[in-house]
């Protein structure tokens, strides 16, 4: 996978909330993600290591999806190839009615900066800049007039309304990761990919962590796609997508069946 400075990724441009639960101005839902026919392949020189075979697969708007597998299943592979990442050896990748396994790099990380979220298992946080400066970077970035009282907001919203002014290093594990929580839902993104977001944390933060997850999706009515190995974690989305030999199959989770976790 291509590397990719921390500007692109994050650059975002603010766009509209979309909520759709517990009787808040309930939408009817419509695909975000649609991928056809998608394999991922890797040169090997002498051989070719195939990591995804012909996957076919939608995702709706404000669904929240667990990826699950053994390691080395690809299952980051595969939440890459969703975020326009990376590109695929097969197939085709749309994005909110796009076809960003056609795009350039550039433009996909155009697209990226006005739909996308990210949050990650190693955070991913500015390490010189405060959790406030932390969350108001990409609201700056997109030109927002009022970004510190938007981040403010936001951390508040996570409990770190007493934390605002404490770099990376005088924050707990779970306080990071709040703080790239807040900082991932700052440009209110359609969809927000995360990379095994409570594997670095002990049970009751992870479980914190995995709460705020859930409720942001809920509330804001984001798409939630993420990786883990967090059964836990996994049954509360609406679905699970298990990836085993390059293949993936679904299971409906406890969400879509109205029971509480």
């Amino acid at each position: 996978m291509k590397r990719l400075s921390w500007y692109r990724l994050w650059q975002p441009v603010i766009g509209p909330r979309y909520f759709y639960r517990r009787g808040v101005a309930v939408a009817t839902r419509t695909d975000i993600l649609k991928v056809t026919d998608l394999s991922h392949e890797v040169d090997l020189g002498s051989d070719t290591l195939r990591i995804l075979h012909k996957v076919n697969l939608t995702i709706e708007k404000g669904e929240s999806v667990a990826i699950v597998g053994r390691s080395g299943s690809g299952k980051t592979t595969l939440l890459g190839l969703l975020a326009g990442l990376d590109t695929p050896s097969h197939g085709r990748v749309e994005l909110d009615g796009q076809p960003i396994s056609e795009f350039s790099e550039d433009e996909r990380a155009s697209l990226r900066a006005q739909r996308v979220g990210f949050v990650f298992q190693s955070f991913q946080l500015l390490p010189a800049l405060t959790a406030l400066e932390n969350v108001m970077l990409p609201l700056e970035l997109s030109g927002q007039s009022d970004a510190e009282s938007q981040a403010r907001e936001l951390l508040q919203r996570v409990g770190l309304g007493e934390r605002l002014q404490h770099t990376p290093r005088q924050l707990s594990g779970g306080e990071q990761q709040r703080v790239a929580i807040a900082r991932a839902f700052a440009a209110h993104p359609k969809i927000l990919f995360a990379d095994e977001p409570t594997g670095n944390l002990d049970n009751n933060t992870g479980q914190a962590v995995s709460d705020l997850l859930m409720a942001l999706n809920q509330e804001q009515g984001t798409t939630l796609v993420m990786v883990t190995h967090d059964e836990h974690l996994a049954a509360r989305c609406e679905r699970q997508l298990s990836i085993e030999a390059g293949e993936v199959s679904e299971t409906r989770g406890v969400a879509a069946q109205g029971v509480a976790v």
